[in-house]
């Protein structure tokens, strides 16, 4: 019986994403986790994995087309085995507006394509025109008139690629009242003249001033900070490095931390949960993001799953083909999905101490500063020399209190301070 290749939901606040390119063709036989495509969110390129084995029997949508979250995409089963023509027991999304049957082919003079259509308007749509959310979006922050867009998707839709090559040369004179589009933040005009460079913001940069800002506008942080006593977790680390020969499961500091924070939730259950206005869910499995900062700017989270059971060499593994994939724009459904806590580490940064934004709708946060070389008053009185590194919990006071948190960074101290812990 054929199966549904479905658009995955990649994060929780995700609605829709760009079919960059498919990696298989029709009839190609393929098994689950072969990469089948690649999609494009504003986070990242992602490359979509098969969760069925079989043989490839339709893709429903081609490079470019904007696909909504649970749209069936494609078909897999036998070979000679016929895709279902009415979605079978898929969900009920449309990928994307079909062709009309009485849509006319694209126009050809010598073989070579004319530009395409107006897009096609409709009454009962936004605007009067059929267009992608996604290129809705791009149009509203560019100010672009979707009315005199050509539309090159399927019956005359418009597209992303639509929006962002439409030159300002072929848009008509903004209405005289039209306002002028201003950063929320901006005192007045956009500045201009040779001693300032207008940069476009990126899509993950816009996403993650939407993240930041709904963060810090509706959730109320409070903070917690300890200093905490790294040699003997230092010691362990270089210790268990020496004795392994597997490159790819060698530890680092962060791993470590990684594991801390999450054996310290196990006692602390009401933090490894996410708050939805008058319910909160608590989860039973810990899943901890880890912020990964991208070359060309931004942050991406990928989830260290189970992370309080799984081993530390295999965790360590894991996280770090994790965080090449997402360093390379590569990232795959199952490094991003599912976080309930999360850790930023700046200690590679030469980093005292800061704060982290919580990343919604997770109830905490912690932020891993540098480890130190500091004076210290030793157990006998005297002043000697000690390694400390300070952390930072951010915690939503929705869902939980100070005292709470004092006491979710004690028993994080302990673990870090004694790392035999973290292996047993």
């Amino acid at each position: 019986m054929a199966e549904a290749i479905t658009m995955p939901k990649l994060g929780f606040d995700m609605a829709e994403g760009t079919l960059v390119q498919w990696t298989k063709k029709v009839g190609d036989a393929i098994a689950s986790g072969d990469v089948i495509a690649e999609i494009e969110t504003d986070k990242a390129t992602i490359e979509i994995e098969a969760y069925a084995t079989g043989t490839i029997l339709a893709l429903l949508a081609d490079a470019g087309d904007v696909l909504a979250v649970g749209s069936v995409i494609g078909w897999v089963g036998q070979p000679g085995e016929a895709a279902p023509s009415n979605g079978g027991a898929a969900p009920a999304q449309a990928v994307a507006p079909q062709p009309d049957a009485a849509a006319a082919p694209t126009p050809k003079s010598n073989g070579v394509p004319q530009p395409a259509p107006v897009a096609q308007t409709d009454s009962n749509l936004p605007g009067g025109v059929k267009a992608s959310p996604l290129a809705r979006r791009i149009a509203a922050e560019k100010g672009i008139n979707l009315q005199q867009v050509p539309g090159t998707g399927p019956g005359g839709r418009i597209v992303k690629a639509d929006v962002e090559t439409f030159t300002p040369a072929d848009m008509p004179a903004a209405p005289a009242t039209a306002p002028m589009a201003i950063p929320a933040a901006a005192a007045g005009p956009l500045p201009s003249g040779p001693d300032v460079e207008i940069i476009d913001a990126s899509n993950l940069r816009k996403r993650i001033a939407g993240r930041m800002v709904d963060s810090k506008q509706q959730v109320p942080h409070f903070y917690v900070t300890s200093d905490m006593d790294v040699a003997a977790l230092l010691d362990l680390r270089k210790q268990l490095n020496a004795n392994n020969t597997d490159e790819s499961q060698k530890l680092t500091v962060n791993d470590l931390i990684v594991k801390a924070a999450a054996l310290a939730l196990r006692q602390f259950p009401n933090l490894n949960s996410h708050y939805y206005g008058d319910k909160i869910v608590r989860y039973k499995r810990i899943h901890i993001g880890i912020a990964v900062a991208l070359p060309n700017g931004g942050l991406m989270n990928v989830i260290a799953k189970d992370a309080d059971k799984t081993a530390l060499g295999t965790m360590a593994a894991r996280n770090k083909e994790m965080i090449a994939r997402a360093r390379d724009g590569k990232v795959r459904p199952d490094d991003v999905e599912g976080g309930t806590f999360s850790v930023s580490n700046l200690g590679v940064y030469d980093v005292d101490h800061f704060i982290a934004i919580i990343n919604p709708p997770e109830a905490g946060i912690l932020a891993v500063g540098s480890a130190r070389q500091v004076p210290v008053v030793l157990p006998d009185g005297t002043l000697g020399v000690g390694t400390r590194m300070k952390v930072t919990i951010s915690v939503d006071h929705r869902v939980s209190d100070g005292a709470e948190g004092a006491a979710y960074m004690q028993a994080f101290k302990a673990l870090v301070e004694n790392p035999l812990r973290l292996v047993m």
